[in-house]
């Protein structure tokens, strides 16, 4: 029997992932926004904790975890300033910090920000442990809210392109809203993209092939109208992918799957003619802050200069002529943003995600509403390439969401029950027995 109270856990959660796909959008530090998504996680993360659940959290990203946030910590703690000899250039040594006669600093040289970013981090943690407790069908009764979230997104988004002019919100968040409820078009184009699995999922797998297919044919318009030209390309390949990777254990008619194809291939003609109109990296552009990035990685690879740090640190490597008068405030690649800020420890975290995800491929590949958020992940991770989308609320937060999909235990156990079948021998005892013997 379950237990009604049980299922608050997944209002909870659910509202707190709808709460940040609908003010989590912003990019800027310190918006309040952002602290009240943080405190309604570690709230509904509590009550969740509160009550006693039989699902198991995964050791292996348990471990991840505890050493990404005592490394983010690390930074924040005083150490002695001789640790930091030839570690790291003059000018990025912080402030000493005096107690009595013995001098300390710290490894982030913006303690206010990294600190902010772990409470960051923390929220995202803090989220993903509290889904693995929930049980399967619980997680996958997620799946709506987050739906919800994206819709909200979308029909904000329609109303902007639908006007002859753009349109920026001014007032109603800290942030502008400038596509849908994000500030960032391009990641209002990450939400849509990491959207396009789980609809498929859900047109392919829950008996909505109308609706499911009605949805995709709306995120691939609203990619194209948003302009982003990662987004654009991510969402023509996660759409293919997506189709064939899970419509081959569906119920869906070769018709349908033919229809799809079709509609890809009307946008992929769209797709071309949005990339090819468009330069697509400037002098003045990514490949730059790339080259820049990499040179404070060199001078700064041990320990890095503190989560959160990106914007002050950078500017000590630019080159005088590309100081303008727009700053650069992230690297728009992420593993060399997190490679920057967090040295060599970052990078073996970052690697040792790597390896656990792609581990868990193996075991994932029989749920297709894991697969689903594979898919969305790995792509994700992707646009990471390009851009910065896992700095914002509402995309952390999917992807904790999404990563909770993968590793929960829940799915392989259900997969497991699925696989026996119940007879009933002539004592009365139930026996259970393997399909296919």
């Amino acid at each position: 029997m379950i237990d009604r109270r049980a299922e608050w856990d997944k209002y909870f959660l659910g509202s707190v992932l709808f709460l940040s796909l609908l003010i989590g959008g912003g990019t800027a530090s310190g918006l309040y926004t952002d602290s009240l998504i943080q405190v309604a996680t570690f709230l509904s993360v509590a009550a969740v904790f509160s009550q006693g659940s039989g699902q198991r959290i995964p050791h292996s990203a348990l471990w991840l975890l505890m050493f990404a946030v005592a490394w983010a910590a690390l930074q924040v703690v005083p150490l002695p300033a001789a640790i930091f000899d030839g570690l790291r250039p003059e000018l990025l040594l912080a402030d000493r910090w005096m107690a009595g006669e013995t001098r300390f600093r710290f490894i982030s040289v913006g303690v206010g920000r990294t600190t902010e970013c772990i409470l960051f981090m923390a929220a995202s943690i803090a989220l993903f442990l509290g889904i693995t407790r929930l049980r399967s069908d619980q997680v996958n009764g997620l799946l709506p809210f987050f739906f919800m979230g994206v819709l909200c997104n979308g029909l904000a988004g329609a109303i902007q392109y639908s006007l002859s002019t753009d349109v920026a919100i001014v007032g109603l968040f800290p942030f502008t809203i400038n596509a849908g409820l994000f500030a960032n078009q391009n990641h209002f184009s990450a939400l849509l993209f990491v959207s396009i699995p789980f609809v498929a999922y859900y047109g392919l797998f829950r008996g909505h092939l109308l609706s499911g297919s009605l949805g995709l044919i709306s995120l691939l318009l609203l990619l194209l109208a948003a302009g982003s030209r990662a987004g654009v390309l991510i969402g023509l390949a996660i759409t293919i992918i997506s189709v064939a990777f899970l419509s081959a254990r569906s119920r869906a008619s070769g018709f349908t799957t033919l229809v799809i194809f079709v509609v890809l291939s009307v946008y992929t003609i769209g797709a071309w003619t949005k990339i090819d109109a468009e330069v697509v990296d400037p002098a003045f552009g990514r490949a730059e802050f790339a080259r820049t990035t990499v040179e404070g990685i060199k001078d700064n690879w041990p320990i890095g200069v503190g989560f959160g740090n990106f914007q002050k640190a950078y500017q000590i490597y630019e080159k005088e002529s590309m100081i303008f008068s727009q700053y650069v405030n992230h690297a728009h690649n992420e593993y060399l943003e997190l490679a920057f800020e967090g040295g060599i420890p970052a990078i073996v975290l970052m690697i040792s995600y790597f390896v656990l995800l792609f581990s868990a491929l193996a075991r994932v590949r029989r749920d297709p509403f894991q697969k689903a958020a594979f898919l969305s992940v790995s792509f994700l991770l992707i646009h990471s390439l390009v851009d910065y989308p896992l700095r914002t609320e509402a995309l952390a937060m999917t992807f904790a969401y999404m990563n909770a999909i993968i590793f929960h235990k829940g799915f392989a156990e259900r997969l497991g029950r699925k696989s026996e079948v119940i007879e009933v021998d002539h004592n009365g005892d139930k026996l259970f027995v393997p399909i296919g013997t």
